[in-house]
C-alpha cells in the first residue's frame, strides 16, 4: 500500500509509529506542517518535522514527546546569561546541532524540502517525510491584551503564553503564496488512501490544507481521520483554543464539519462521542465510534489499524 499522512508534531509522531507497526510493509510519505517554523539565535527550527523525525527515528524525548532524549541546556544557560532573548524556548544542545546543519544547507541554497531528506538519511525514519513546502510560512496569532492589539508568532502565544490570551485570529503567514514542496502533490496523486492523524486541526493539519493544491488533491482521495476530540475536550495541548478562534466548536462532529464532506471519506472518534455524534450535512462521512487514546505502543497500533481497515473499506484498496 502506499500511505499519504498529513502530520503534525506530537500525535502525528505518535500515530505514525503506530502506523509503522500496523502495516509494516506500506510506503509512508509524511507531509509534515511547517506553519510551526520558527527563526531563533540565527537557526531555522522546524519543531513538527524535528518531532516526526525524532520519534521515528528513535531519539526522542519519550516523556515530553518533543525534544531529544538524553539532553543538556548548557547552550541555552549560556545565552541567557549573555542576556539574549528569547530564554522562554528551550532548545537543547542536540538539538540545537540539527538547526545549525540545517540553517546551513539552507544558506547554502538547498531548499527545505532537500534538507529534511538529508536530515533523515541520519535518522532513518522509516517513512518519507517531506515538509508541506518549501516556501516560509509561519503561523501568527491575533491577541488583545494589557499591550493591546498586536500580532505575535504562534510560538509565543503557545509555548511562552500558553495561549492564555484568547486568540482573535490564527493565520499563516504566507501560505496564500507558497507552493506545495517537490513531491507532495505526486506522493497524493499516487496514494492508495490518506490518513489524518489526531494532530491539531487549526495549526497543523489546517496549515497544510492552507497551501494552494493540498486539499483540492485530496478531494479525489479516500481521505480518513482521527478525532483531537474526545469527550469535548483535546486529547493532548491546547486545541481547544485555536478552535475557539476559528469558531468552531471543540467536539468530534464540529471538527469534522471543519474539514468538511468534500475531504473527509472516513472520521474515527470516540467511544463515548459515537453516541451524540450528530452531522448535519456530513452524512456522506462514514464514523467509527473507537478507543482513541494512544495510551501504550499496542494501543497506538490499534487505532492507527482501524484507520487503514476503514480507509481500505471505503477506498476498495486490498490491504
Amino acid at each position: 500500500m502506499k500511505i499519504v499522512v498529513l502530520a503534525g508534531g506530537i500525535g502525528g509522531a505518535r500515530f505514525l509509529r503506530g502506523l509503522k507497526a500496523a502495516a509494516p510493509d506500506a510506503e509512508v510519505t509524511v507531509i509534515g506542517n511547517t506553519g510551526d517554523d520558527i527563526h531563533l539565535f540565527g537557526l531555522k527550527v522546524c519543531p513538527d518535522l524535528d518531532t516526526v523525525m525524532y520519534t521515528l527515528g528513535g531519539g526522542i524525548n519519550e516523556e515530553q514527546g518533543w525534544g531529544r532524549a538524553d539532553e543538556a541546556f548548557k547552550v541555552k544557560e549560556e545565552l541567557a546569561a549573555y542576556g539574549v532573548e528569547p530564554t522562554w524556548f528551550g532548545l537543547g544542545d542536540r538539538d540545537f546541532a540539527t538547526h545549525i546543519v540545517r540553517t546551513q544547507m539552507l544558506d547554502a541554497g538547498y531548499p527545505l524540502s532537500q534538507v529534511t531528506e538529508a536530515l533523515c538519511d541520519r535518522w532513518q525514519p522509516g517513512v518519507r517525510l517531506i515538509p508541506m513546502t518549501d516556501d516560509r510560512v509561519e503561523t501568527h496569532v491575533v491577541i488583545d491584551d494589557e499591550r493591546g492589539k498586536r500580532a505575535i508568532h504562534f510560538q509565543e502565544w503557545w509555548v511562552k503564553m500558553r495561549a492564555s490570551s484568547p486568540a482573535l485570529a490564527i493565520t499563516p503567514v504566507g501560505a496564500d503564496e507558497a507552493k506545495p514542496a517537490p513531491g507532495v502533490l505526486k506522493a497524493i496523486e499516487e496514494a492508495d488512501f490518506v490518513l489524518l492523524p489526531p494532530s491539531n486541526p487549526v495549526v497543523s493539519i489546517g496549515t497544510i490544507l492552507s497551501i494552494p493544491g493540498i486539499r483540492d488533491a485530496l478531494k479525489a482521495k479516500t481521505v480518513v481521520g482521527v478525532s483531537p476530540i474526545i469527550g469535548g475536550a483535546p486529547v493532548r495541548g491546547m486545541a481547544d483554543a485555536c478552535l475557539s478562534a476559528i469558531g468552531v466548536e471543540t467536539s468530534a462532529a464540529a471538527v469534522a464539519g471543519f474539514y468538511g464532506p468534500a475531504l473527509l471519506s472516513g472520521w474515527l472518534v470516540a467511544t463515548e462521542d459515537g453516541p451524540h455524534f450528530t452531522s448535519p450535512g456530513l452524512e456522506d462521512i462514514a464514523v467509527r465510534a473507537r478507543p482513541l487514546l494512544m495510551s501504550d505502543p499496542e494501543a497506538t497500533r490499534a487505532l492507527a489499524a482501524a484507520a487503514v481497515d476503514l480507509a481500505v473499506e471505503l477506498s476498495g484498496e486490498s490491504a
